[in-house]
This record gives structure tokens, C-alpha cells and sequence, in this order.
């Protein structure tokens, strides 16, 4: 199964990706993906060490499928991690084109948004 590695940046509470270089992004679509579990651990055990410098708060690793051609979180609750508020689309990653794709796609189909 496909991963990528979350976290929340320590000095703002901002939802962050790791990218291939071990560093830390806040676009869903620079985060590395791993596919397999040597090499999501080592990324974890990298991220782990982000934690011990007090860059990046309870990283773990993500679930992600292909979804026409792009990839995506597998769960909801990590999809709206990675795009913002579902009550707002002017706000959070979504607005500056950070989500990702199915979770834009989507937004642009309907302008109401359940709570």
C-alpha cells in the first residue's frame, strides 16, 4: 500500500508533508510517497527525528490510493487534513490549489458543503 508521512509543523499547528528530500512541505502534491514498508519506516524514523528537533508534532504515516491518475488520501478525515476547512473553500490548502485533486474536483462541482 502506497503512504505518504504526515505531521503538524510545532510552530504554527500547520499541516505538513514529507517530501523526498526528508524536508517538510505544506502542498499535499510535493510529499513523497513510499511504497513500501522499508522504506515508509525509514521515512518515519526520519520524521521521528523532526520530532526530537521540535520541528513537527505526531508524524505517522498515511494511506494513499490512485485516483485518476493523481494520488489521494485513502481516508476522510486525512483528505481533509491535507485540503483544509469543509466549511470554507476560500481557506486552507484548498484555495491556494494545494488539495488534492478528487477533493478539488469535487469542490468545484456544487457550491454547498454539508456539516
Amino acid at each position: 500500500m502506497d503512504a505518504m508521512i504526515t505531521a503538524n509543523r510545532l510552530s504554527d499547528g500547520v499541516v505538513v508533508f514529507q517530501d523526498a528530500g526528508g524536508g517538510w512541505s505544506e502542498d499535499f502534491h510535493r510529499a513523497a510517497v513510499f511504497s513500501d514498508d522499508g522504506a515508509k519506516a525509514a521515512a518515519l524514523a526520519h520524521a521521528k527525528q523532526s520530532e526530537a528537533e521540535c520541528e513537527v508534532v505526531e508524524p505517522y504515516a498515511i494511506e494513499i490510493e490512485s485516483r485518476n491518475g493523481h494520488f489521494v488520501p485513502k481516508a476522510l478525515r486525512e483528505a481533509i487534513r491535507a485540503s483544509g476547512p469543509t466549511n470554507r473553500r476560500d481557506l486552507g490548502k484548498q484555495a491556494h490549489g494545494q488539495a488534492p485533486s478528487i477533493v478539488q474536483r469535487a469542490s468545484a462541482e456544487t457550491s454547498h458543503v454539508s456539516l
